[in-house]
C-alpha cells in the first residue's frame, strides 16, 4: 500500500516534485536563520556595530544549544520513524517521552554551565573592551531564553517525524513574527538597546514552544504516558548515535567563529580597522552566508525522499536526472548569490546600519573575499546531502567536516602569517576551503555516477526481461 501510495515519486516530473518537497524545507530553514538576521539589523540601526559585535560574541552559545538539541531531536525523529514502520508504538512514545526528558536536563545543565563560565566564554568567542558590556547585557538575558530554544528545535525534528512539517514550519514562523514585532518596539520605543533584542527573541522561542508541546497532546502515531518520560538507558543509547551527524556539523560551525572572531580581534588590532570592526562585519557577512545556505539545504534536503525512494527502486537513470536538475537549481543559488556579493557589497551591509567609510571598506573586503567561491560552496554542500540521501552518511560527513572544520581553521590561523594586513588572513580561508572540497566531491560523485550507470544497466535488463515475459 505504501510503495503504491509513494509510486508519484517515480513518475511525477521532477520539478514539480522538487517543488513541493524543497519550498516547505527552505522556509523553516530561512524562518530560523532570520531569528538572528532581524536582531542584527535593528540593532545595527539602534545600537550600532558594536552591538552588532556583541550579539556575534553571544551567537555561538545558541550554536551549541541548537546542536545539543538537533542531536537529540534528530536522533529521535530517526528512531521514531523506524518505529512507525514496524508498528512499535510502545518504543515510539518511550522514545518521545526520554527525549524530552534529556531535552530538559540539557538545556538545565547548559544553562548552569554558561552562567558559571560566563566571561570565559565571551573572552573565548572574541569579546572586546568595547563590546563587551554589550555582550554581557545580551547574554544574561538571551541565556533565559536557552531552554525554550533547545526544547522548540528539539520537538521541531519530532513534529515533523511525526507527519507534521507544516506545523512544525508554522510553529517557528510565529515566533519569529513576533520577535520582528517586538524588536523595534524594545529597542527604538522603549530604549532597550540589546536587551530589548534579546527580550523580543525570548518571547518568539516561548510562544513557539508552548505550540510545540500543545502538538504532543495531538500527536498522530504516539500518545505519551507519564512512564514515557522515564529515562532508559538503552533506549537513548540508540537515539543519540542516529543524531550526531547533526551535532557534529554544528559544534564545528562554533569552533570556526571561536578562531575567526579571535583571530580577527588579535590582527584587527594591529590595523587601521581596529578589534570591533573585522569580528562585527564577519559575523554579519557569515549570518548572511546562512540566508544562502538555508536554499541550497532546502533544495537538497527536499530532494531526499525523491533520491532515497528512486535509489531504492535502482532507477539509476532518474536519480541521475534529479542530481541533474538539483545541481542547476543549486548553481542558479549560487551564482546570483555571488553577483549580488560582488556587485552590491556595501548595499548589503548597510541594512545593518550606518557606519564609517573604514567599516564599509572592510565589509566591502570581507563579502567579496570571503564568499567569493559561494557558487563552489553551493554546489559541494548539496552534494554532501545527497550523498546521505544514497544512504552514504560518512561520505557526506567527511565533506561537511572538510569544508567547514579540517580545512577552514588552520587556514584562519595560518593565513594571517602571510597576508598584510594579518586582518585580511582568515577571509582567504573559505575561498580554498570551498576548491578543495569542491574536488573531493567531484571525486566521490565520480564513483557515484559510475554506480548509478551500472544500476541503469541492471534496472533496463529486468524491464526487458519483464516484457519479454
Amino acid at each position: 500500500m505504501e510503495q503504491t501510495s509513494n509510486r508519484y515519486l517515480a513518475q511525477a516530473p521532477i520539478g514539480g516534485l522538487m517543488l513541493k518537497f524543497a519550498v516547505p524545507c527552505i522556509l523553516s530553514l530561512l524562518v530560523s536563520s532570520l531569528y538572528n538576521i532581524v536582531d542584527q539589523i535593528f540593532i545595527g540601526w539602534g545600537v550600532g556595530y558594536l552591538g552588532n559585535g556583541a550579539t556575534n560574541v553571544v551567537f555561538p552559545i545558541t550554536v551549541i544549544a541548537l546542536a545539543v538539541a538537533l542531536m537529540i531531536g534528530d536522533g529521535c525523529a530517526a528512531f521514531l520513524s523506524i518505529c512507525q514502520g514496524k508498528h512499535d508504538t510502545e518504543s515510539a512514545h518511550r522514545s518521545v517521552g526520554n527525549a524530552i526528558t534529556l531535552l530538559l536536563i540539557c538545556s538545565a545543565v547548559l544553562v548552569v554551565l554558561f552562567v558559571l563560565f560566563r566571561d570565559v566564554i565571551l573572552a573565548a568567542f572574541g569579546a572586546t573592551e568595547n563590546n563587551l558590556p554589550y555582550a554581557i547585557d545580551y547574554f544574561n538575558i538571551i541565556i533565559i531564553g536557552i531552554p525554550f530554544y533547545i526544547v522548540t528545535n528539539g520537538l521541531n525534528s519530532i513534529i515533523r517525524a511525526d507527519g507534521s512539517p507544516k506545523f512544525a514550519m508554522l510553529s517557528t514562523l510565529v515566533g519569529c513574527i513576533l520577535n520582528v514585532i517586538l524588536d523595534p518596539i524594545a529597542i527604538f520605543v522603549l530604549q532597550w538597546g540589546v536587551s530589548g533584542a534579546a527580550l523580543a527573541t525570548i518571547a518568539g522561542q516561548i510562544v513557539s514552544t508552548i505550540l510545540g508541546v500543545g502538538y504532543l497532546f495531538h500527536a498522530r502515531s504516539f500518545h505519551l504516558h507519564k512512564e514515557s518520560f522515564l529515562p532508559q538507558g538503552g533506549l537513548l543509547g540508540k537515539i543519540l548515535p542516529l543524531g550526531i551527524s547533526s551535532l557534529l556539523p554544528q559544534l564545528s560551525i562554533v569552533i570556526i567563529m571561536g578562531v575567526m572572531n579571535t583571530t580577527l580581534v588579535k590582527y584587527g588590532a594591529l590595523s587601521e580597522y581596529g578589534a570591533d570592526i573585522p569580528m562585527t562585519v564577519v559575523g554579519i557577512v557569515m549570518k548572511v552566508f546562512q540566508i544562502v545556505i538555508a536554499f541550497v539545504v532546502g533544495i537538497a534536503a527536499g530532494c531526499q525522499p525523491i533520491v532515497g525512494y528512486n535509489y531504492g527502486a535502482g532507477n539509476g537513470q532518474r536519480v541521475r536526472q534529479i542530481f541533474k536538475t538539483m545541481m542547476l537549481a543549486e548553481a542558479v543559488v549560487g551564482l546570483v548569490s555571488m553577483l549580488a556579493f560582488q556587485l552590491f557589497p556595501v548595499q548589503i551591509i548597510s541594512l545593518f546600519g550606518s557606519e564609517s567609510d573604514l567599516y564599509n571598506q572592510f565589509a566591502t573586503y570581507a563579502f567579496r573575499i570571503y564568499l567569493s567561491t559561494i557558487l563552489l560552496c553551493c554546489i559541494h554542500k548539496s552534494i554532501s546531502i545527497f550523498l546521505q540521501s544514497l544512504g552514504k552518511p560518512v561520505q557526506s560527513m567527511i565533506l561537511s567536516l572538510l569544508r567547514d572544520f579540517i580545512l577552514c581553521v588552520p587556514l584562519i590561523l595560518i593565513f594571517p602569517m602571510f597576508v598584510e594586513p594579518g586582518v585580511m588572513g582568515p577571509l582567504y580561508s573559505a575561498p580554498i576551503a570551498d576548491v578543495v572540497t569542491l574536488l573531493v566531491a567531484g571525486v566521490m560523485m565520480a564513483s557515484v555516477l559510475k554506480k548509478l550507470n551500472q544500476m541503469e544497466e541492471s534496472h533496463n535488463l529486468i524491464l526487458k526481461s519483464v516484457e519479454t515475459a
